[in-house]
């Protein structure tokens, strides 16, 4: 079956599913090359975005957010400090904790990056009334929210393995 097919499924709830999920795996495919354009890897590049979404964070909130292990997060860390895209201070709450800052040093090289992207997705935007682009981005939103939620629920359970039955 084609993706043209899945996609045309007489259901529109699964036909939207169907295309937001594909929307989902290309844009993490999107995610990935670029990165690589810019010598980091993707769970780098994703931690940049974070960083630069939500702003300040300890590598702890981080690993809860990425779902990677703290061992692997202070490598990516150490990864994102020497090539100067954040920068480690301490938090003056308590010294013990180190909290990630965003580093603008290379905003320009990302979004030169991003642009081709950007730029097609405006153009796109550009096809909607404004009426229509305001549900478009209520939609966005909404499912953004979702994915949250789902996220979180993963990290959740990840904390929290079910437990072997005892004999």
């Amino acid at each position: 079956m084609s993706s043209h097919d899945r996609d045309s499924t007489s259901n529109p709830h699964e036909c939207l599913a169907s295309l937001m999920r594909g929307l989902v795996t290309r844009a993490a495919l999107y995610q990935q090359h670029a990165a690589a354009s810019l010598g980091l890897y993707y769970n780098d590049m994703k931690s940049v975005d974070i960083l630069r979404e939500r702003g300040p964070i300890t590598a702890g909130e981080l690993s809860k957010i990425t779902g990677l292990a703290t061992g692997s997060v202070t490598a990516l860390i150490d990864r994102l400090e020497k090539a100067g895209y954040v920068r480690r201070e301490h938090d003056p709450n308590d010294r013990r904790r180190v909290i990630l800052v965003p580093v603008d040093k290379h905003t320009h090289e990302v979004g030169q990056t991003c642009r081709p992207l950007m730029n097609a997705i405006s153009e796109l935007a550009s096809d909607y009334s404004a009426d229509e682009l305001e549900l478009i981005t209520q939609y966005i939103r909404k499912a953004s929210s979702i994915l949250e939620k789902e996220i979180h629920s993963f990290s959740i359970a990840r904390c929290n393995p079910p437990q072997e039955p005892r004999s």
